[in-house]
């Protein structure tokens, strides 16, 4: 999803590190390109944790997202 936002998709790096039940993802996005991946009010972002949060409770997990520039 964040691919299609940012002008070149091969400068985001994702990391995921998993801690027992909770999955942390650090989604790296170019300086240039963070307020696109953030959105207005960080709608965006907020959209993406959403998403995220729901996909890791089908699987009894739980999730957190951090964008770092």
């Amino acid at each position: 999803m964040s691919s299609s936002l940012v002008d070149d998709p091969s400068t985001l790096e994702i990391t995921p590190e998993v801690y027992g039940q909770t999955v942390h993802i650090k989604l790296t996005v170019p300086e240039e390109d963070m307020g696109k991946v953030i959105g207005r009010q960080g709608r965006i972002a907020r959209s993406m944790r959403t998403l995220l949060t729901i996909a890791a409770m089908r699987k009894g997990l739980r999730a957190s997202l951090d964008i770092d520039s």
